[in-house]
């Protein structure tokens, strides 16, 4: 990251590069996430006293639901139309139009994912761990907050789901997500991607098209740092109160919390398509609209009524 006139110029490498293989970032995100989601899952097994071999069943369908389910819900939330133009890219890290490509697992919704895991957790709880579904879900809740904060990380190593433009101190140039690999190139006569982007954002000679670049709210990154917020309110009522003993509460705080952050980063997030582009629901985002009934859900488990 370098400086510009009036903000910061993001423009990273796709990942760590081993000889000619590349961890992308994105991808390493999604692994610190689920492996710290099976190291803290862990020590809520030890402490309910439960058998550590039912935890290698929830890490495994716990990924498959997440990545199916946050696949599934982006395509049908926002972009419905590969139903009909394209559908091997719907589960397939492919695209066969306009050309066939390779473009590895991306356009993954986090509330598509919420629904598979909470609908993976019916199962789970009821014919693997033996307990009841709010049980599971006030302890599964804590792991998925801190991978939240990774998948957001990801999201701003790969400059996607980038905010609206701004003249704050806040403001990144996001290079890769204003010029396209073939933008980059063709606009600076180089032919391999990495170097044009790097040129862009380093080489006076191609100043003229980094002012083209406006400064965007680093979106991404507001949400990450609002669920590291989430994710420890969560931890400090499971391992500090009684909260894991009222069945629902830690579920509930965690819907309202996550899914407020999620509302109000939208404000400054740029769109993402999706329903809000009908004139019927254009007041709120895409994102804002989901995640209102989520919240919902959560206020009635924080204050429903108590069994007598």
């Amino acid at each position: 990251m370098v400086t510009s006139f009036l903000a910061f110029v993001w423009n990273p490498s796709e990942g760590i590069e081993i000889g000619s293989f590349v961890i992308r970032y994105y991808s390493l995100m999604f692994v610190v996430a689920f492996a710290l989601g099976w190291y803290i899952m862990k020590h809520i097994f030890i402490r309910e006293n439960e058998p550590l071999e039912k935890l290698d069943s929830l890490f495994i369908y716990t990924v498959v639901a997440t990545l199916i389910g946050a696949r599934l819900g982006h395509v049908i939330f926002y972009q419905s139309e590969l139903f009909r133009e394209d559908p091997l890219s719907i589960l397939l890290p492919i695209r066969t139009k306009p050309e066939f490509e390779f473009t590895g697992f991306s356009g993954l919704a986090s509330h598509g994912a919420a629904i598979a895991i909470i609908l993976f957790m019916v199962y789970f709880s009821k014919k693997i761990m033996k307990q009841s579904l709010l049980w599971m879900l006030d302890r599964v809740v804590i792991p998925v907050a801190s991978g939240a904060i990774f998948v957001r990380l990801g999201n701003f190593f790969n400059s996607e789901i980038v905010g609206h433009e701004t003249n704050s101190a806040f403001g990144i140039k996001f290079v890769q997500d204003f010029y396209s690999k073939n933008d980059a190139v063709l606009n600076t006569k180089i032919a391999n991607p990495k170097e044009a982007y790097k040129a862009i954002s380093d080489n006076p000679e191609f100043s003229y098209l980094l002012d083209k670049v406006p400064a965007l709210h680093p979106s991404q990154l507001y949400e990450a740092f609002g669920y590291i917020f989430v994710f420890l309110i969560l931890f400090f009522m499971y391992w500090k109160t009684e909260a894991r003993k009222k069945e629902g509460l830690l579920f509930g705080m965690f819907m309202v919390l996550l899914w407020s952050v999620r509302f109000v980063v939208e404000f400054v997030k740029a769109s993402q398509g999706g329903f809000e582009e009908y004139s019927t629901f254009n007041a709120l985002t895409t994102g804002q609209w989901l995640s209102i009934p989520f919240v919902l859900i959560g206020l009635y488990y924080i204050f429903r009524p108590k069994k007598v």
